[in-house]
């Protein structure tokens, strides 16, 4: 049995994961347990819009687009066991106004559902916040990074954010939003800071999942490294991200030589199975830190959320056994 889904309207952006798909495909991942001839009607009828207008089910999607996916019905069983999940995360608040909402996101929890996973941490918020009448994701962060991820309270600035998010993608002159993570990588990292300037392409394994891999016919993409801490067989780094692609600074770093400690897609396997035992579990990115104008009234606005205890832990533990067998931080 089914019925009507009680959420708002959402505005989903597309990013370079989705280029080039079909939007009835989009739509029917996105909309869990709606029936397929339920998607091509609504479609039909005009309720579904890429940028502001009428579109196609067969119409290919582009980096960039905004997708309006009105409240469409859903089985009840599905939405109940949702429901039940996503009360259970806990989502720090960094950050909040009127228009902007900033969360610290746990590793492990998508950014939103789909793809294998039932709910994620828009769907969480907007149950735990039943009272918001709008509630978008700004951007995306991978499942296994955690910290900083921006959401808009508003539709003028959930479409601010976007262009400044389009802006750093472009890697062009434009004032968009400066994110740096956190990043611990195997290897003695020798420069204190370090442009890399290496172009990405997406592609498929077999099984259907995406993987992106340095190559000359991929995008160009532009990642500033700066040396944090180093030890005998590990280094600190703070990524800045110039431009925005899919996995960017895992894919640089593992093509030099350093894998991300914990990586499971680009790392070290055996080491990452070693880690595990000494306490390191997930992979070692944190997006800490974030600067940008205000969407509302261009005031300049810097986050910043902590290391989590897992990873902050895990480098006590580390500086001091090097101390021990290395002598320590050099």
């Amino acid at each position: 049995m089914a019925e009507v889904s009680k959420n708002s309207v959402i505005h989903e952006l597309i990013t370079e994961n989705e280029h080039g798909q079909r939007l009835d495909n989009l739509l029917l991942k996105k909309c869990k347990g709606v029936p397929k001839s339920h998607v091509y009607s609504v479609v039909r009828s005009g309720q579904v819009r890429v940028n502001g207008r009428r579109a196609a089910v067969s119409y290919r999607l582009q980096t960039g687009d905004v997708v309006r996916i009105p409240p469409m019905r859903t089985a009840r069983v599905e939405q109940e066991v949702v429901d039940g999940a996503a009360l259970k995360v806990q989502l720090p608040v960094v950050y909040e106004d009127d228009g902007l909402l900033i969360v610290d996101k746990p590793a492990g929890i998508a950014v939103h559902g789909g793809s294998g996973e039932s709910f994620g941490v828009v769907e969480a918020l907007r149950r735990q916040r039943p009272q918001a009448r709008f509630l978008e994701l700004a951007h995306r962060l991978d499942r296994e990074t955690s910290g900083l991820l921006l959401l808009g309270k508003k539709r003028s600035v959930l479409l601010a954010l976007h262009e400044m998010f389009r802006a750093g993608a472009r890697g062009g002159s434009e004032r968009g939003a400066d994110k740096r993570y956190q990043v611990l990588v195997l290897g003695r990292w020798m420069d204190p800071l370090r442009n890399v300037r290496l172009p990405l392409h997406k592609y498929l394994l077999e099984s259907g999942e995406r993987r992106v891999r340095v190559a000359e016919e991929g995008k160009a993409a532009h990642t500033v490294f700066r040396l944090l801490a180093r030890w005998e067989r590990y280094s600190l780094l703070e990524a800045e991200l110039k431009t925005g692609r899919t996995h960017q600074i895992r894919v640089h770093l593992a093509h030099l030589g350093y894998p991300i400690a914990g990586d499971e897609k680009y790392g070290d396997f055996a080491l990452n199975r070693a880690l595990a035992r000494e306490g390191l579990k997930r992979m070692f990115l944190h997006a800490g830190k974030i600067s940008l104008p205000h969407p509302q009234d261009g005031r300049e606005l810097v986050v910043e959320a902590a290391l989590p205890g897992a990873l902050a832990q895990f480098l006590q533990k580390l500086s001091t056994k090097e101390k021990q067998d290395y002598g320590g931080t050099v």
